[in-house]
C-alpha cells in the first residue's frame, strides 16, 4: 500500500529550534579602491572587464548521490528501497566499499526516518511542509550519518551540503548546513535523552523514539511477546529489525541436495531447515544453482513453514496440493519440489498477473500449475485438495529488517482490512481442503489481530494441530499449538504458523521424513 504522504514525514506543523538557517543576505559587495565600481572599471582597450569566475558546483561522491536518489524515490514515488537501490548500483557501476556505504546509508536512513525527523525538527526553524523534498531527503541522510555511523562529523556535513549544492535546489544548501551543524553538537544518546518521552511514564513512547519504530508497532510487538512494554525482550525484538538480515538459500529437493549447494556456494548448512544454507557474502544471483533454478534465495523461516505443511499425515491420497496466494513464488517452488518427490501436483493461485508471471518463472520445470485468480474464489474444485498453503497478505511486521521504509509506510488503519481479507482467504482454504486434509495458515507478522485473532475466528470444523511438532529442532517455540518465529530468537523472519486439519476418517501414523545433512530419519 502506497501512502498519500511521504513515509516518515511529520505533520506540516511549524517546528521551531534554537538555530536559524544560514545565508548570505548580510554580505557586503566589495568596492575597489578609489570609489570606482567594478561595473565602470576598464582593464585595457578591449572594453568591459571580464566577469569574475563563478564557483563550479561540487562533484558529490557517487555513494551518497545514489543514496539520496533512492531516498527521493521512496519519498516522492512510493518506491521500495530494497528494489530500487540494487538497480541503481548496477547502472552506475558502483561496487565494493562505495556500494556498501550506499547500502548502509540508504537502508539505515529509511529505517530511522521517524527518529531522524524528530531530531531535524528540534534543530531547524522551518516546517517540513515549507522545505523542498530534496532538502528533507538530504537532512535525513546527513543526520543519519552524524548519529548512526562513524563518519567524521565534518565529512558528513560537508558531503551532504555538497549534494544539495550540486542538485536541483542549491539554494537549500545553507539551511542544510546550519541544521546539520546543530545536529552534530550531540550524539544519538543525548538526542534520545532530550527528545524521547520519559521511559518511566511512557515506556512505549520512549522505545518508539529510541528504537525508531512507530508507537503502534512497538505496542503490537510487545503484545505478541507478552508483557507489553515492560518485557525486556521487547527492546531486543525492535533492535533486530535494524540489523541487516543474512542471506539464506534453499536447496530445492530433487534438484540439488544441500551438501552440493554448500560446496558450490561456500555457505554453511542452516541450523533448522533441512534445505537451508547460510551465505556469508557475495551475490547469490551469481551462483549457478540459483541462476538455473535448482536453488533460490529464501529466508529460513519461509522454508520452515512451507515444509511444515508437508509433514502431518493425511488419510488416503496425497497428490493434490494448493497454494492460495502464491506470489512471488518462493514457497510454491519449495512445495513443488517436494510434491515432485511424492508424485503430487501443486496448483498455485495468484491474483496479480505480473506476480503470477514471477511464480511461473520460479516454478519452471516443477509439477506446478499457475492460475490467475482471487484466492477467495478460485476457479478450482472445492473439497479436493490434500494440503493447502495460505500465506496470507499481511502487514509484514515480521520482515521489517528486509523492507527498510515499511515501518513508516504501514499504518494501524491497515490492520482491519487485512484481517478481513485473511479471514476470507481462510474460509476459502477451508472450502478447498478435503476431509482429512491439512491447511497451513501463515503470515509474516506477529500482530495478534493477524495471528491469534484470525485463528480464533477460524471456520467451524477445523482442528488445530500442534505446529511445534512439525518444526523439529527449532528452539523457543512457546506454548503452542501455533508457532511464532522471531528474528531475535531464531534469526528468521517473524513468521507465524498455524496448522489446521479438516477432520476426516482414520488418520494413519505419521510418515517419516529424511532430513538432509543430519543423517537421520525422524517421524513427524
Amino acid at each position: 500500500m502506497t501512502p498519500t504522504n511521504p513515509p516518515g514525514d511529520p505533520p506540516n506543523d511549524p517546528r521551531t529550534g534554537p538555530h536559524g538557517a544560514g545565508g548570505n543576505s548580510g554580505r557586503q559587495r566589495h568596492r575597489p579602491a578609489g570609489g570606482q565600481s567594478d561595473r565602470t572599471k576598464r582593464r585595457g582597450p578591449s572594453g568591459p572587464p571580464r566577469r569574475p569566475a563563478t564557483r563550479r558546483p561540487p562533484t558529490p561522491d557517487e555513494a551518497r548521490r545514489v543514496a539520496l536518489d533512492v531516498l527521493t524515490a521512496v519519498r516522492s514515488q512510493g518506491a521500495y528501497a530494497n528494489l530500487t537501490l540494487p538497480g541503481l548500483l548496477t547502472q552506475r557501476r558502483i561496487t565494493g566499499r562505495d556500494a556498501a556505504l550506499a547500502t548502509e546509508l540508504t537502508y539505515g536512513t529509511c529505517r530511522a526516518l521517524g527518529q531522524l525527523d524528530g531530531v531535524i525538527g528540534a534543530c531547524g526553524d522551518r516546517a517540513f511542509g515549507d522545505l523542498d523534498g530534496v532538502v528533507i531527503d538530504a537532512l535525513r541522510l546527513g543526520t543519519y550519518q552524524l548519529l548512526h555511523t562513524r563518519i567524521p562529523p565534518h565529512a558528513a556535513v560537508s558531503a551532504t551540503v555538497d549534494l544539495v549544492r550540486a542538485g536541483e535546489r542549491p539554494g537549500g544548501a545553507g539551511y542544510v548546513n546550519a541544521v546539520l551543524r546543530r545536529v552534530s553538537e550531540a550524539d544519538l544518546q543525548t538526542w534520545i535523552d532530550r527528545l524521547a518521552p520519559d521511559a518511566r511514564t511512557d515506556p512505549q513512547g520512549h522505545l518508539a523514539f529510541a528504537r525508531a519504530h512507530p508507537r503502534w508497532i512497538v505496542t503490537a510487538v510487545g503484545d505478541a511477546l507478552g508483557g507489553g512494554p515492560t518485557n525486556p525482550e521487547l527492546e531486543a525484538a525492535l533492535e533486530a529489525d535494524d540489523k541487516p538480515p543474512a542471506v539464506h538459500l534453499v536447496a530445492r529437493p530433487g534438484r540439488i541436495d544441500r551438501a552440493e549447494l554448500v560446496a558450490l556456494s561456500g555457505g554453511r548448512p542452516a541450523a533448522y531447515s533441512p534445505y537451508g544454507v547460510y551465505l556469508d557474502g557475495g551475490d547469490p544471483g551469481a551462483l549457478r544453482p540459483v541462476a538455473d533454478g535448482r536453488a533460490g534465495v529464501q529466508d529460513e523461516g519461509s522454508q520452515l513453514v512451507a515444509t511444515a505443511l508437508t509433514l502431518p499425515a493425511v488419510d488416503g491420497q496425497d497428490t493434490h496440493w494448493l497454494d492460495l496466494a502464491a506470489g512471488p513464488g518462493g514457497k510454491a517452488a519449495l512445495l513443488g519440489a517436494l510434491a515432485a518427490q511424492r508424485g503430487a501436483q501443486l496448483d498455485a493461485v495468484e491474483i496479480t498477473p505480473h506476480r503470477a508471471d514471477l511464480v511461473r518463472s520460479t516454478v519452471r520445470g516443477l509439477p506446478v500449475r499457475v492460475h490467475i485468480g482471487d484466492g477467495r474464489r478460485p476457479d478450482l474444485p472445492e473439497a479436493s485438495f490434500d494440503r493447502v498453503l495460505l500465506d496470507a497478505p499481511c502487514t509484514g511486521l515480521g520482515a521489517l529488517r528486509r523492507r527498510p521504509e515499511a515501518r513508516w509506510r504501514r499504518q494501524p488503519s491497515d490492520v482491519a482490512a487485512l484481517t478481513r481479507l485473511q479471514r476470507e482467504l481462510l474460509e476459502s482454504a477451508a472450502r478447498m481442503v478435503r476431509a482429512g486434509g491439512v491447511i497451513a495458515y501463515v503470515t509474516c507478522s506477529p500482530h495478534l489481530a493477524e495471528t491469534a485473532g484470525v485463528i480464533g475466528r477460524r471456520p467451524p470444523g477445523l482442528e488445530l494441530l500442534d505446529a511445534r511438532e512439525y518444526l523439529p529442532g527449532v528452539p523457543d517455540l512457546g506454548a503452542g499449538p501455533t508457532v511464532q518465529l522471531w528474528p531475535h530468537r531464531q534469526g528468521t523472519d517473524g513468521m507465524f504458523l498455524a496448522l489446521l486439519r479438516r477432520p476426516g476418517l482414520v488418520v494413519p501414523a505419521p510418515v517419516s521424513i529424511n532430513r538432509p545433512g543430519r543423517g537421520l530419519t525422524r517421524p513427524d
